[in-house]
């Protein structure tokens, strides 16, 4: 185990995102069935998959975006179907390709969900000051979003999902579409977050997971095949696209 794995694991084993019995239907199609993990305070957890393998339709149950056909998500104590304000409350949530208001400008778009929020006067500016920091926007701080470059809107999107100071975020495909110098940028900010937060990022990159994460929760075909650390997915030839490979192309049903 690294010295970032043994650092993660080593805090506070409270519960703060739980994903029990999790399972989607359309119909007769299953897009998941029985997705069970846990993610202990202060872990970031890589939630990897090929595409469609039912990442994203888990990470909109765990906010409560999605009903489940069955099983139930709780975030921080809380369950999201039965508590959902409260749950709420403790979740950032970052949807892959999020709906921005095209026509507001950062500040703007920032001020007006931080008022939704009951954010308001020195508290929330003193918050749209640290995200517009934080995801560096002060360039793009006054200019429309629908200007601004897909790197500058997932920016938003990230400074959204911090505006509130959550405990936990959960980041679908943060760096989908951006150019490597955002990329590394996101993964830098995720780097400093993972001191305060909990984190479950959902992709499909495993340079990802290796740059940024402690743990591992691989899932195919809407189920969970492995549940561990970087170094249990890379396996003891050190092939991790080799054993992802194995894992999501042998059917999990």
């Amino acid at each position: 185990m690294s010295q970032k794995e043994e650092s993660k694991t080593s805090q506070n084993g409270q519960t703060m995102i739980e994903s029990a019995g999790l399972t989607k239907y359309y119909g007769p199609f299953v897009a998941t069935e029985d997705v069970t993990f846990t993610v202990t305070k202060g872990q970031v957890a890589a939630f990897l998959g090929p595409n469609g393998a039912g990442k994203s339709t888990t990470m909109k149950m765990l906010t409560g975006y999605l009903a489940p056909t069955r099983g139930h998500a709780v975030i921080g104590g809380h369950n999201v179907a039965t508590e959902r304000i409260e749950a709420s409350r403790l979740i950032g949530y970052l949807p892959e390709n999020g709906p921005l208001y095209l026509e507001m400008t950062p500040s703007g778009l920032l001020k007006y969900l931080g008022e939704a929020r009951g954010m308001t006067g020195s508290a929330l500016q003193g918050r749209m000051e640290y995200v517009a920091e934080k995801c560096a926007l002060q360039k793009v701080w006054g200019k429309p979003i629908g200007k601004l470059s897909r790197g500058y809107r997932q920016r938003v999107g990230m400074a959204q999902a911090l505006l509130h100071d959550p405990e936990v975020l959960i980041l679908d495909e943060p760096t989908s579409g951006l150019d490597p110098n955002q990329v590394h940028e996101v993964r830098e900010l995720i780097n400093s977050l993972s001191k305060t937060k909990t984190i479950l990022l959902s992709t499909h990159i495993l340079r990802e997971a290796q740059a940024v994460c402690s743990r591992v929760i691989l899932i195919n075909d809407g189920r969970i095949v492995l549940d561990g650390t970087v170094s249990d997915l890379e396996g003891s030839d050190h092939d991790m696209e080799g054993r992802f490979r194995k894992l999501t192309t042998a059917s999990a049903k």
